[in-house]
C-alpha cells in the first residue's frame, strides 16, 4: 500500500498563510473579545490542519481519498474507485487557466484526481499501470513557484506582523488614542 498526503510546500504555504492572517486579530479585537478570538483562531487552526490532511491511499484493489480518523467525523469528503471502474480522465479547464482532471468510473461517477500531493509522480504511475488509462501530459495543478512565492509574502507578513508587535510593546510606536484595544 502507497499513502500520500498533501505535498508538504503546499501543507506549510497554507498553514503559513493562515497564521499571517489572523495573528493580528486578537490584538486589534477589544479587550473583552480578545480570549474569546484566540479560542476561535485556535479552533480554526485545528479545522485547516484537518482539511490539509488529506490522504490519499492505493493498494491492489483501488485507491482512496479520506482524512485521518480525528478529523473524520467533521470532514465527509471521503471517497474511493476500484481498478477496475475506472474508465477514464476527463480534463476539466479551470478559470485560472488550469486542467483539473476528473476519474470517471463505469457507473459514470466522477471523483477529483488528486493533484496536490506529494510524490505526484509516482502516484500517477501507479494510477497508470493499476487502471490501464493513460496519465501522460497530466501536471500539478500548478507549478511550485506560486507556492514559494505565497510562502515567501506569508513568511514576510508574519515578520512584519511580529515587528511591529514588538515596537508597539517596547513603545517605539503608539497607537492612535482612539485605538480600543
Amino acid at each position: 500500500m502507497e499513502r500520500f498526503g498533501l505535498s508538504p510546500l503546499i501543507r506549510f504555504t497554507l498553514l503559513g498563510l493562515y497564521v499571517a492572517l489572523v495573528l493580528p486579530l486578537p490584538v486589534m479585537a477589544p479587550q473583552a473579545l480578545r480570549p474569546l478570538m484566540v479560542g476561535a483562531l485556535i479552533l480554526g487552526l485545528v479545522l485547516v490542519v484537518g482539511l490539509l490532511s488529506e490522504q490519499v491511499e492505493t493498494d491492489a484493489a483501488g485507491l482512496r481519498v479520506s482524512y485521518p480518523s480525528w478529523i473524520r467525523w467533521l470532514l465527509h469528503r471521503s471517497w474511493s474507485m476500484q481498478w477496475d471502474d475506472i474508465r477514464a480522465l476527463v480534463p476539466v479547464g479551470t478559470s485560472q487557466g488550469g486542467t483539473v482532471y476528473y476519474l470517471k468510473a463505469v457507473d459514470c461517477r466522477h471523483q477529483l484526481l488528486p493533484q496536490r500531493i506529494e510524490r505526484f509522480d509516482l502516484f500517477l504511475e501507479v494510477l497508470n499501470e493499476r487502471s490501464a488509462i493513460s496519465t501522460k501530459g497530466i501536471g500539478r495543478l500548478t507549478p511550485p513557484w506560486t507556492y514559494q512565492v505565497l510562502a515567501s509574502l506569508a513568511a514576510l507578513m508574519v515578520a512584519g506582523e511580529l515587528i511591529s508587535g514588538l515596537a508597539i510593546a517596547q513603545g517605539w510606536i503608539s497607537l492612535p488614542a482612539g485605538y480600543p484595544g
